[in-house]
């Protein structure tokens, strides 16, 4: 199905955390990237939980809803985040709750499905839905919308005139915007928050105080230490798996991550990109990369 199909899918990689009590924002504040202070009932932002070194770790939405603050880590690795942040609580007054079993994650997307919600396109926009909330992506509107839900909450999707699509369908609109999607496009410990364009996605405070990995985040941008950016690719040939070395000539020049028929993303040299001598292949497939759109100020 095409890059702008139009529905609703229930995005089962994505687990739901919460952190309850009176100190549940000060505790969070002072380890994600961004204002934790900001967030409300009516406006959610997305963050990172980084390595001290500044590597990605986590990432996830964050959404004040009944006296406690949401977070969707990726399911299979939300254990990880609940231990680190088990390991920070010392005397906060906070509750760690995982409520994977309770609430759905779930994402709407394509043409109308924003206005179908009742949400404005204002990335980060927050309104109750289906006994739960829903969320215009703060990382890009354009993604459409997310959705914390109850098992029955479903119906109020097709009570609005959605209709259930695959999760592959959302990854194609994800893939032909050039967004990343956790582990499966960054590696934990190793994946450097600007070089996959987060900064651009509203993922990171450059007005907050500390944070985890804060300093070196901090630096890599005002040194302008960028030499790798991910983007977005389309293939001519078969589709190279995650990890593939991507090579122009007999040089390596970066690697594919996450992909899907003819597209992927694939984190790219920058000094390559600028003097291409030769087309970028993966064995038989050729790729042709553009910026994001939504990142012209992170061009190549």
């Amino acid at each position: 199905m095409a890059a702008n199909a139009t529905g609703y899918a229930v995005l089962e990689r994505r687990g739901v955390v919460a952190v309850a009590g009176e100190d549940r924002a000060a505790f969070l504040q002072g380890l994600v990237s961004n204002d934790v202070t900001q967030v409300r009932e009516d406006r959610a932002a997305y963050a990172l939980f980084l390595t001290p070194q500044g590597k990605f770790l986590h990432d996830f939405l964050l959404i004040e809803s009944g006296g406690a603050l949401l977070l969707d880590p990726e399911m299979e690795r939300r254990a990880d985040l609940l231990r680190r942040l088990k390991m920070y609580k010392l005397r906060s007054k906070i509750a760690l709750e995982d409520r994977a079993d309770s609430l759905r994650v779930v994402v709407a997307f394509g043409a109308g499905a924003l206005a179908a919600l009742g949400l404005p396109e204002e990335a980060g926009a927050v309104r109750p839905f289906g006994g739960g909330v829903a969320v215009t992506d703060p990382r890009l509107s354009a993604l459409g919308a997310r959705l914390y839900l109850p098992a029955d909450g479903l119906a109020a999707l097709d009570a609005v005139g959605l209709e259930r699509r695959e999760v592959a369908d959302y990854d194609r609109l994800r893939l032909s915007l050039g967004v990343p999607d956790g582990g499966a496009d960054m590696v934990p410990e190793k994946a450097i928050p600007l070089e996959n364009r987060l900064d651009a996605l509203n993922a990171i405070s450059w007005s907050k105080g500390c944070y985890m990995g804060q300093e070196l985040t901090a630096r890599t941008k005002y040194r302008a230490l960028i030499k790798k950016k991910l983007f977005p690719v389309t293939l001519d040939g078969p589709l190279p798996a995650p990890g593939a070395v991507v090579t122009m000539g007999d040089k390596e020049v970066g690697e594919i991550r996450s992909g899907l028929d003819n597209q992927a993303l694939a984190l790219l040299r920058l000094a390559d990109l600028e003097d291409a001598a030769a087309p970028l292949t993966v064995g038989e497939t050729r790729l042709t990369w553009q910026t994001p759109e939504w990142d012209a100020a992170g061009a190549a």
